[in-house]
């Protein structure tokens, strides 16, 4: 069996600069365990810092979980992110997203004719950074507002970084080829 292993160190909540420990901290209380990205990310804890700001104020946005997981598989496919699909796959079914909508997402395409339009809209995004105006007034015409279409935005730009750093840093899949960093009893 081949060892995966990142090019970035993955840090728990004991090996993470200083300034990175309340972020993880924050997070293993949430869940439990950390994710890899996340282990990764410490490693810069303005990295890190901005990320979970940046995260935190889109959950408080008007795009709901199903749309936002969505997005997500669209972004993680266009960059080839496994441990994207993987962990938004997970989220998505969780948040109601039925298996052929999972597999329709990572195609940009759903059989919701709103969502598909949104997701249209994405591909443009990630393909010309400017969608065509075409693109943008279907979204908007299957009922999306503008403010949501920023939204939008902002969720592609942070699935992105989070694909990049997946992507670039060979971070493997959460409980793939690796112990689980869970949070242990002191």
């Amino acid at each position: 069996m081949k060892t995966f292993m990142s090019r970035f160190q993955i840090h728990d909540e004991l090996s993470a600069p200083e300034r990175s420990a309340p972020v993880l901290r924050g997070a293993l209380s949430g869940g439990g365990q950390l994710p890899n990205f996340l282990g990764v990310l410490a490693g810069s804890p303005a990295a890190l810092r901005a990320y979970a700001r940046f995260r935190s104020e889109l959950r408080h946005g008007t795009l709901t979980l199903p749309t936002l997981e969505r997005i997500a598989l669209a972004v993680s496919e266009h960059y080839g992110s496994e441990q994207g699909i993987v962990t938004h796959s997970r989220t998505a079914r969780g948040a109601g997203v039925a298996l052929d909508e999972v597999a329709r997402a990572r195609e940009f395409e759903s059989s919701d004719l709103r969502e598909a339009a949104l997701l249209h809209y994405v591909r443009g995004l990630l393909e010309d950074g400017k969608p065509p105006m075409h693109l943008h007034e279907e979204a908007r015409e299957a009922g999306w507002s503008d403010e949501q279409l920023l939204e939008v935005i902002a969720a592609v730009s942070i699935e992105a970084f989070t694909a990049m750093v997946n992507v670039a840093g060979d971070v493997p899949v959460d409980g793939s080829h690796e112990e689980s960093r869970t949070l242990k009893a002191a």
